[in-house]
């Protein structure tokens, strides 16, 4: 049996730490370029060539030097403390699942694993609970579900009694049972799903969240086997969708996708529309049971008031019969 020399272990040591700080600097960059400056609050200004934020917008954000970060962008051989990490971290937004990434990137430990997505704000949870009874959450492009609603939380299974890892749309569509009884159409979701999920891939090949959520559906459902090897590629958009909820009945959700960020990133799923069959929606005891009691009683909204008549610009020539608010 061959026997390694020391120089033969130090050379390997060097050359996991240069990949790891390779791979290090891509991930920085990539998240880097996905975040606009409106979503940290910085303006957009005219002469911006660079995707996302500058360089030092990042530095200035996270509090750090715009030399060192970008030494750390050219995986230059320094020192990352955790403490840098997570303002990094919270500087690009990342998801939970980013953030375990960059630390396992960098080869430090979490000073503080639990820390919510910044992603989603409070004014992103207040609006969530505004859109009741009208289910809503939000998701990434893995289809991992960041946030939600009551109701979204009740549509298609328990998601409360759910760990926060299998909250994830594609793997409950392929491996829950009661999230799949509830789909009307399973096969032509599912496929559509799978076409989505590949398409959003596309960006993330050497991530290991991605890889490590493809291992599991592989290994756990052969229809995503079987579907998956036909390389299929469907874009995102809403639709109609039919759920059959075990105490609402068959509803009708219409839904759309209000980006929080580039198409690549987190996204607001919402339901602006929904009908229940006519012999469901004439019981009324059967309307969102898990609804609270202050949401059923809540007021109305006030009606608009009427529109104003639109102010003539003094540019506009006063052409006698043709306008109804010249003097």
């Amino acid at each position: 049996m061959a026997v390694k020399t020391g120089t033969e272990s130090r050379t390997e040591t060097d050359s996991e730490s240069d990949v790891r700080r390779h791979e290090l600097a891509q991930f920085l960059r990539s998240r880097r370029e996905r975040i606009t400056p409106e979503q940290v609050g910085l303006p957009r200004g005219r002469r911006r060539r660079t995707p996302g934020l500058r360089r030092e917008e990042v530095a200035h954000l996270s509090a750090v030097g715009v030399t060192w970060y970008t030494w750390l962008e050219q995986a230059r051989d320094i020192q990352v403390s955790p403490q840098v990490l997570d303002a990094l971290a919270r500087a690009l937004l990342l998801d939970a699942t980013e953030r375990t990434h960059l630390f396992a990137l960098a080869g430090a430990v979490d000073p503080a694993p639990g820390t919510p997505c910044p992603t989603v704000t409070p004014a992103l949870r207040q609006m969530l609970d505004r859109l009741e009874p009208l289910p809503a959450c939000v998701q990434n492009s893995r289809y991992d579900i960041l946030a939600y609603n009551r109701t979204y939380g009740r549509l298609l299974c328990d998601l409360d009694a759910l760990p926060r890892e299998e909250r994830n749309c594609i793997w409950l569509a392929f491996t829950h049972p009661e999230w799949r009884a509830a789909v009307a159409e399973l096969p032509d979701v599912t496929r559509a799903m799978a076409g989505k999920f590949r398409a959003s891939m596309a960006e993330h090949l050497a991530e290991p969240a991605w890889k490590a959520l493809l291992h599991r559906l592989e290994a756990a459902s052969p229809e995503f086997r079987e579907i998956w090897a036909r390389h299929e590629v469907v874009a995102q958009g809403g639709r109609t969708k039919i759920i059959r909820n075990a105490r609402v009945g068959p509803l009708h959700l219409e839904h759309t996708n209000l980006w929080l960020g580039p198409s690549s990133g987190p996204r607001l799923v919402n339901t602006y529309r929904w009908t229940r069959s006519p012999a469901r929606a004439s019981n009324a005891s059967t309307r969102w049971p898990w609804r609270s009691r202050s949401s059923r009683n809540r007021r109305p909204p006030p009606p608009l008031p009427s529109p104003r008549p639109r102010a003539r610009s003094v540019w506009e020539p006063r052409t006698p019969g043709t306008d109804p608010w010249a003097t």
